[in-house]
């Protein structure tokens, strides 16, 4: 009995030793806007040692850059660094509003933290996320909302001037073509200078001035933004 117990043992170590099955996941996201974009997709798995963002935090630069400029190349960088896998702009391009992803596989590896960022056009600092969701270890199909958020690193003035990199005002592009010109801008004075909910655009009707470049009709949104479907296989 007693050298029973002593290969049970034994063998629940080596069990324990393994590496964590890796799951195979089948990902799809749909842009729930009206009318706005989104810039290159980035979907991440990764462990617990890293995230794209946090609320209540402050930005990284690798954030910032995407969130006022579309760029993703550093944060799936800093995710590869650490050991995590990603899938880079997956619409290959802008997504449009009503407008959904291919089903595309990821391999997580030993990774188990999901996390989706891209940067709302025309907005500021505003971009979709997942926060490091847990990804199941049973199969089956999931359905996710995700939020808009505001990186907190630009003031929303919604002025469309073709800004973008990090520490310029403005908005780089209002890709359907129904912004407008010469706003003199929004008066932002909100002060929440971490990563928040987004509060939306305020937007006006005026093409050619008022205080807005953004349309009201077609610019604003209410959470949630997008819907994310990840099969586990």
């Amino acid at each position: 009995m007693k050298l029973n117990v002593l290969k049970y043992t034994a063998l629940m170590a080596a069990l324990t030793a393994l590496p964590s099955q890796a799951a195979q996941l089948e990902i799809s996201l749909s842009n729930l806007s009206h009318g706005n974009y989104f810039t290159p997709i980035l979907v991440a798995a990764h462990q617990s040692d890293i995230m794209l963002y946090r609320s209540g935090t402050t930005a990284s630069a690798a954030l910032v850059k995407m969130a006022e400029g579309g760029d993703i190349a550093d944060l799936a960088a800093n995710v590869t660094g650490a050991n995590g896998v990603t899938l880079e702009n997956p619409a290959g391009g802008l997504l449009a509003p009503g407008a959904s992803t291919d089903a595309m596989m990821l391999d997580t590896g030993d990774n188990n933290l999901l996390s989706v960022t891209a940067m709302i056009l025309p907005t500021n600092d505003g971009f979709i996320g997942l926060d490091s969701w847990k990804i199941p270890s049973k199969a089956g199909t999931y359905t996710l909302y995700l939020n808009g958020y505001d990186a907190g690193s630009e003031a929303n003035n919604e002025i469309v001037n073709g800004g973008g990199a990090p520490g310029v005002p403005g908005i780089p592009a209002a890709p359907g073509g129904q912004g407008g010109t010469g706003a003199t801008g929004i008066d932002d004075t909100s002060g929440n200078n971490k990563v928040h909910i987004h509060p939306g655009v305020l937007g006006d009707m005026d093409p050619n001035g008022g205080k807005s470049d953004l349309n009201s009709a077609v610019h604003r949104w209410l959470n949630p933004v997008a819907k994310l479907t990840v099969t586990v296989k």
